[in-house]
């Protein structure tokens, strides 16, 4: 039978936790698959036929199962073009809004990740990134442009963001330089965000912490 509505395969403390802001904040009808790492659910040849890799987030809708965050917020964005959450194919802005949805993926996590673990630099010219302060530098730059990535346009790049940014500042990965925090605080204020966080903590509290 076709699917009518989008399945989240999800832990709230995952990647997939920004995912859920986004349908929140696009108001996409959706149910929450629950996926238990702590027993393994991430690993069962169930799960595993979906996502090889056993991640999240991942998604289902009309049969076509969508991984990797870049493609799932680019691909649900465009799917609901009514909540104004990306910009039309012919927008102007259109070719900022994928380059920086792009770079998350492409650069900036992977330097997080590797900063995170301590990993030595390499030479930048051989680096998928060039350095972690460079991507840095770039993203407070543009931050200093305007509101949102995209001047005063919220959109689900800034979802993507601010879900990132939250979370890799709380744990001391990335600094928390002024112009990151009022982002975060800005971007956070969308009721999207508060409404997730709300159905996560009944989630969490469903499966018994």
């Amino acid at each position: 039978m076709t699917e009518s509505i989008i399945t989240l395969f999800h832990h709230p403390h995952s990647r997939s936790a920004g995912v859920r802001v986004l349908l929140e904040a696009l108001g996409a009808p959706y149910e929450v698959r629950f996926i238990d790492f702590k027993a393994g659910a991430n690993r069962t040849p169930e799960f595993l036929a979906l996502n090889p890799l056993g991640k999240l987030p991942t998604i289902r809708y009309r049969g076509t199962v969508v991984t990797e965050q870049v493609a799932i917020y680019i691909y649900l964005a465009d799917l609901f073009p009514a909540a104004g959450l990306a910009p039309a194919f012919d927008d102007p802005r259109r070719g900022s809004y994928l380059r920086w949805i792009a770079l998350y993926g492409a650069s900036f996590e992977p330097a997080v990740v590797d900063r995170a673990m301590k990993r030595p630099d390499i030479d930048a010219a051989t680096s998928a990134y060039g350095s972690y302060d460079a991507i840095l530098q770039t993203l407070v730059e543009q931050l200093g442009r305007g509101d949102y990535l995209l001047g005063e346009r919220f959109s689900a790049a800034d979802v993507l963001w601010g879900s990132a940014l939250r979370w890799t500042t709380s744990f001391g990965i990335v600094p928390e330089l002024p112009a990151i925090r009022a982002y975060i605080e800005r971007v956070g204020a969308h009721p999207a965000f508060a409404r997730a966080a709300e159905l996560d903590a009944g989630l969490i509290a469903g499966q018994g912490g």
